[in-house]
């Protein structure tokens, strides 16, 4: 129930030990943490990959320098 909704109806406000315990604030928090760390790994990965398949120095990792030049 929100803040407003327990204004109306009289109710004392929620303490933040019943906040910080309760399910839906730590589902809620779990589900956004692993959608920003879903987000922020596969912009680092594509960006990596996207970066390596148009570089002009993209080699396989095992070619020697005698056959890259470097």
């Amino acid at each position: 129930m929100n803040v407003g909704n327990q204004a109306l109806e009289a109710m004392p406000a929620e303490t933040m030990g019943n906040y910080l315990g309760d399910s839906s604030f730590w589902l809620g928090s779990f589900q956004n943490w692993q959608s920003e760390c879903l987000s922020v790994f596969a912009i680092i990965f594509l960006s990596i990959y996207l970066h390596e398949i148009r570089s002009p120095q993209s080699r396989t990792v095992d070619a020697s320098h005698v056959e890259t030049g470097e």
